[in-house]
């Protein structure tokens, strides 16, 4: 399924839906596609980064929140940089990492919390939300815009 005719808007009934949907969604990603995702604390967004990982051959138990550091280098058939900006400051703080180089860079960037380093984020990123709705039910929505 192309990402680009991806659902508006999915409803999952479980962690393993949530991944299932990931790994679709990542079938037509690569080098220099950006993936945006936006959602409350425990809404899924790192659940959905393991559904990303598995799609390129990455162990999704390898895959964990970035939050301390910023972002995690997996290495697959491609690699996936997963930036998590939730502690940033400042918006130099992701300059100083390299994110430009990430996303412009050999793998695909997947980036938590991204309106705190919006003015960088390339045209034509794809913007998810992961809204929980129930213990297991997640409502995802796919966009190409920035919101």
């Amino acid at each position: 399924m192309k990402t680009d005719t991806m659902p508006r808007e999915k409803i999952t009934h479980s962690e393993e839906e949530t991944l299932e949907l990931a790994r679709r969604f990542s079938e037509n990603l690569g080098p220099g596609d950006v993936v945006c995702l936006e959602g409350e604390l425990g809404a899924g967004k790192t659940r959905f980064v393991k559904g990303m990982a598995q799609h390129f051959g990455i162990d999704p138990a390898d895959v964990q929140s970035p939050t301390f550091t910023l972002i995690n280098e997996y290495n697959g058939r491609i690699p996936l940089y997963h930036f998590d900006c939730y502690r940033m400051n400042r918006l130099e703080e992701a300059l100083e990492i390299g994110a430009e180089e990430y996303f412009y860079g050999e793998g695909v960037s997947v980036i938590e919390w991204p309106k705190l380093i919006a003015s960088i984020i390339p045209e034509g990123a794809h913007w998810i939300e992961i809204t929980a709705i129930g213990p297991s039910e997640r409502k995802i929505t796919f966009d190409n815009k920035q919101n």
